[in-house]
């Protein structure tokens, strides 16, 4: 039998908990996302793989927002995250951080997400494009690789919140983090 679980049930940490808790050497980096449920979706997902931060870029609207909340149930309050209007200059600081920048983007020689092998003990930050022109080429050109999500139908992409959850969840799962 299965019965549902109750949120109560879950044992899922505290805000504050989540705070001090290991996060994952992972950052996401939006550029340029129009949609703010886009944008609330991609807080909820980053909460749920316990993500170091989210950087806002360009004509990304920010918390506090009413539409942000409504996809994010929370989570733009538990996750750490940063407005910045260039997301060159994030990607450029995030590598003298020690980060390696990956566009999720159709690019010659990218790799395909099942290829994709994070290696240990590194940080990445994870670009996501607009939901119409993707990653800036010019951020693209600054990267250190790009990873693309297989596709088999006739459309060309996904939606990005739900390229948020399938890259997160290939590349966390890879990384060990999962149970």
């Amino acid at each position: 039998m299965y019965k549902k679980l109750l949120n109560s049930e879950l044992g899922r940490v505290t805000q504050e908990e989540y705070r001090e808790q290991a996060k994952t050497p992972v950052v996401l980096i939006l550029d340029n996302i129009r949609s703010q449920h886009n944008i609330g979706a991609a807080f909820r997902t980053a909460d749920a793989f316990a993500l170091e931060k989210i950087y806002l870029c360009g004509i990304c609207a920010t918390p506090p927002s009413a539409e942000i909340r409504k996809a994010a149930l929370g989570a733009e309050e538990s996750v750490d995250w940063e407005y910045n209007e260039s997301t060159l200059s994030v990607v450029e600081r995030l590598k003298t951080e020690g980060f390696t920048p990956l566009a999720v983007e159709q690019t010659v020689n990218s790799v395909m997400l099942n290829k994709f092998i994070p290696h240990s003990g590194k940080k990445y930050a994870l670009i996501f494009g607009n939901e119409v022109k993707g990653v800036s080429q010019d951020v693209v050109d600054i990267c250190e690789g790009t990873i693309e999500i297989p596709q088999f139908g006739t459309k060309h992409s996904l939606n990005v919140s739900v390229s948020v959850g399938v890259v997160l969840w290939e590349v966390v799962s890879k990384m060990g983090r999962l149970f």
